[in-house]
């Protein structure tokens, strides 16, 4: 038995058994082909219902067509998953586009600056061409998702540590211009985005992965299956973080921004980013409440019921205007089993390192 499979201290041992509505993970990355078909089937064993699916593929998904032909796709490989589907911001998006996108039941166009992460090779360079979209998209009150970091091209200064912070300005122009446009600023991961979508009024909001509620400069810089954009930062960041999960502020939610790649891709000279946590979704948030706890962050009295299950459904289903149709719950167990070294396709094509291999996480199970 390793050091990390031996028994531990819990200390939220009191959510051991607790039921909770299933969770809704506001961020995934579901791929294409043999990557889909390995990855789709472990969102319910991560405790998730529902996703809010990226449209980062090659090539992106920027036609109402693409979209649902994709959502097929997923359905037919998990009916007992919700998927909310998205288009990808791009010149070709117009506002005639967004009219149709909405009468199809899309739920929101995601923002990715040029460049900056994976499949980011035709995001934005400027806003102002997209004005009369996000005018569009107010009109027909669609979201959208900011990946907010600015591409190093915009500024000498601009690095990894901070482009998001960055990027903030642009956030609070848009909502300035726009203030009826539900805005997402995706996947914070700094104290200063916190303040800043905490600054704006109630139509913006933020999702908080759970690879981040872990991980500051020095994890992923000596480990690629923690490397992921917008990276992981200071002490003080996730501190701030995980403070957002327990605040009960309705504009943090859970988004797990699970990126699964190819194994070879995180042993590569250009690593490739992402985290992949979509196997053990509302397990990581647990283990990484338990540390803050331990660390002094926050109080295990923090950690309660309706806290866990406003971040990891409600607030998110409510933003969205999402009914939880499916009414399904989880049960929450203290660790017992090891997150898996590798996950394999069927056929053996396609393999993927999980995030906290070997370590021992919390378990969920279907009510």
């Amino acid at each position: 038995m390793t050091s990390a499979q031996r028994p531990r201290k819990v200390p939220l041992e009191k959510l051991h058994g607790l039921e909770l509505q299933a969770a809704a993970d506001m961020h995934v990355h579901l791929r294409e082909g043999a990557m889909t078909e390995l990855v789709v089937p472990t969102i319910r064993r991560g405790g998730v219902n529902t996703v809010f699916v990226m449209p980062n593929l090659v090539p992106p998904i920027t036609t109402v067509k693409h979209c649902l032909a994709y959502k097929e796709t997923l359905e037919s490989l998990e009916p007992n998953v919700t998927f909310l589907m998205s288009l990808y911001l791009h010149p070709n998006i117009s506002p005639e586009t967004v009219i149709e996108a909405k009468r199809a039941g899309i739920a929101g166009i995601k923002s990715y600056p040029h460049g900056v992460t994976t499949h980011s090779d035709h995001g934005v360079m400027s806003y102002e061409h997209f004005y009369p979209v996000f005018k569009e998209m107010e009109r027909q009150d669609m979201v959208l998702n900011l990946h907010g970091e600015l591409p190093p091209s915009v500024g000498k200064d601009i690095t990894v540590l901070n482009a998001e912070e960055a990027f903030l300005p642009t956030l609070l122009d848009l909502h300035r211009r726009f203030p009826k446009l539900r805005i997402i600023l995706e996947h914070c991961t700094s104290a200063a985005a916190i303040e800043a979508v905490k600054s704006c009024g109630p139509t913006v909001a933020a999702t908080i992965t759970a690879h981040h509620l872990f991980l500051i400069v020095d994890d992923w810089a000596g480990d690629p299956h923690a490397f992921c954009k917008p990276v992981a930062k200071l002490p003080s960041d996730r501190r701030a973080l995980l403070k957002a999960v327990v605040s009960g502020d309705s504009k943090f939610f859970f988004g797990t921004d699970s990126a699964p790649h190819r194994a070879e891709t995180k042993r590569a000279d250009r690593v490739a980013a992402g985290v992949f946590t979509q196997p053990h979704a509302v397990g990581f948030v647990i283990d990484a409440l338990e540390q803050g706890v331990e660390m002094g962050v926050i109080k295990a009295e923090d950690v309660t019921k309706e806290k866990l299950q406003n971040f990891l459904s409600e607030f998110g289903r409510s933003f969205y205007k999402v009914e939880d149709t499916m009414k399904e719950r989880i049960v929450l167990s203290k660790p017992s089993d090891a997150v898996e070294n590798l996950l394999r396709s069927a056929d053996g094509t396609v393999e993927v390192v999980p995030f906290r291999r070997a370590k021992m996480t919390w378990g969920v199970s279907w009510r």
